[in-house]
């Protein structure tokens, strides 16, 4: 195995558990239980990963969660559409804002959107009760405070050179 890909998949594994660790600071809207610290995790999955670094470890966070009763099944459309948007949107502008702010889109709305048929599905009538928009509101408060969290750790290891550094030894 060459020595990136398990450099990317210790990060990734570190990753993974500050958002399952994260998560007992949730706290409920509506159906769904709301961590931003998951948003912060996929945020720097995309940044220091990459789209397909960032889609595993928001799939294995969610799945983590789900059997400690840490999350709800809601956490799977939630922090993976948000990773990976906000994954794709980094790649291309390399832009932290715009990576923020494709967090928060692809969360809460893309997720949002698709989190409504699995309640149905999985959740039960009463989950699928709540209308469909009602699953973008808690989504994007949990998203926002995540976005806005890891915009503030991005920007300052940014600034102080760390997060290049970062970058280039995930490289090779």
């Amino acid at each position: 195995m060459k020595t990136t890909n398990l450099k990317k998949l210790t990060l990734t594994a570190m990753l993974i558990t500050v958002a399952v660790v994260g998560s007992l600071f949730s706290f409920p809207v509506f159906a769904s239980k709301c961590s931003p610290v998951q948003h912060m995790v996929n945020i720097l999955c995309a940044v220091l990963l990459g789209p397909s670094y960032g889609l595993a470890a928001a799939f294995a966070a969610a799945l983590i969660r789900n059997l400690l009763g840490l999350g709800t099944l809601l956490a799977f459309p939630g922090s993976m559409c948000g990773a990976l948007i906000c994954a794709i949107v980094y790649k291309y502008t390399k832009k932290i804002i715009l990576t923020c702010v494709g967090e928060v889109f692809g969360t809460a709305i893309l997720g949002g959107l698709c989190a409504y048929p699995i309640a149905i599905a999985f959740m039960g009538k009463t989950a699928g009760d709540i209308a469909f928009y009602a699953y973008i509101l808690p989504f994007f408060v949990s998203t926002a405070v995540g976005a806005v969290l890891s915009a503030m750790l991005i920007l300052s290891l940014n600034a102080s050179g760390v997060l290049k550094n970062v970058q280039v030894g995930l490289e090779g």
